[in-house]
């Protein structure tokens, strides 16, 4: 008898355990509140690691379709003084795989393949140990049951309650993010400046940071320390406000880098949240957690790569399990693995934060000398 599995939530870790399942021939049901994949803007890029989100995509069966649409050239990053002074500017070679770039928008629809995914069902709770299994509650009011429930759903999961009480706390650091459209025919200059990947300024408390996605898209991210209520006499749904605000932010800093923020469009509020560095749950039959769910981190690069890594690995796990008791051995199994690397990426990430949004800027310029290949 096959098990019965749900993956709450479409990102990057649900798909990927619902996609290595399918390979397996394992069905599985994804559960999405989105009423469908394109109901909202799908976010920037994401630069997949070759021992993690690489690795999950070959598990899925997709590295090769990866390698087709991904940017290798995007790994390139450029770091400017807020003077404007070009302080590294590392190109890759072009055999270089280890990070490539993907849009999220491509990576969702890339493993969205086949999947059968349940838009519009919202997850409100969930409740395990019932008689016939986890028990799901939906916004609609219906309900259905399970073996297993994985909770896919992100920083502020539903499902994260089931087992932890833990909820994400505040880092002291907030993100704004914004956005230019094909940068480089209505802005060649900042299109030289930002070049076939990233572009870094970092100053005082607060860094500014333009990545290039496909099609002459740029996501442009600022970080500042600051408390939780900072814009109290801000309309942030006021475009214009918030970029003087922003302006006035990083006066002083180099013009063409304040262009970024210039003409920057639809800007949107992204104060840091993370869950304890250290974050387990005593074992709980019949749900567990992957990604952002389970150890929300900074988000400098290592977040999608271990949440599909982790799904990939679960849904391995889940199909070798023989019979329906050793479908839970094989979750526990998982999780102590998970919790033990999860853990040392979220002190490398926590640690890295605090050093890109530093009181000293050369702190940040440390960091990248450490981690960049020569």
């Amino acid at each position: 008898m096959r098990h019965r599995i749900a993956v709450v939530g479409s990102g990057p870790a649900g798909l990927t355990f619902a996609r290595v399942l399918h390979r397996h021939d394992h069905p599985v049901t994804v559960l999405e509140r989105d009423p469908a994949p394109d109901a909202r803007p799908p976010g920037g890029t994401l630069d997949l690691h070759e021992g993690l989100g690489q690795l999950a995509l070959d598990k899925a069966g997709l590295l090769a379709a990866f390698q087709t649409l991904s940017r290798p050239e995007g790994q390139a990053m450029r770091i400017l003084d807020t003077d404007g002074t070009v302080l590294r500017d590392w190109r890759p070679r072009p055999d270089d795989r280890a990070n490539p770039e993907i849009d999220r928008g491509q990576l969702r629809d890339l493993l969205l393949g086949p999947l059968d995914v349940r838009w519009g069902r919202g997850v409100t709770q969930v409740v395990p140990g019932t008689r016939d299994g986890v028990l799901v509650h939906f916004a609609d009011g219906r309900q259905e049951t399970f073996d297993l429930v994985v909770g896919a759903d992100g920083a502020w999961s539903r499902v994260r309650p089931a087992v932890s009480s833990v909820a994400p706390h505040y880092t002291g650091v907030t993100s704004i993010e914004s956005s230019l459209d094909d940068v480089d025919t209505r802005y060649p200059d900042l299109a030289r400046l930002i070049g076939d990947g990233s572009l870094a300024v970092y100053g005082m408390n607060r860094s500014l940071v333009a990545q290039r996605n496909s099609g002459g898209h740029v996501k442009v991210y600022t970080k500042f320390r600051a408390p939780l209520d900072w814009h109290t006499n801000l309309d942030l749904a006021d475009v214009e406000a918030v970029r003087s605000s922003l302006l006035a932010l990083f006066d002083g800093w180099a013009a063409p880098v304040l262009a970024l923020l210039r003409h920057g469009t639809a800007f949107v509020h992204r104060p840091l949240y993370v869950l304890p560095v250290s974050h387990t749950w005593t074992h709980v039959p019949g749900v567990t957690l992957l990604g952002d769910a389970a150890h929300l981190m900074p988000p400098l690069g290592a977040g999608a790569n271990l949440a599909m890594l982790e799904g990939a690995e679960l849904a391995e796990s889940i199909a070798a399990a023989p019979g329906p008791g050793d479908l839970d051995e094989a979750v526990r199994a998982f999780e102590e693995q998970m919790w033990t690397r999860a853990g040392r990426w979220a002190e490398i990430t926590t640690a890295g934060l605090e050093r890109l949004v530093s009181p000293d800027p050369a702190e940040a310029l440390a960091l990248f000398d450490e981690v960049q290949p020569s």
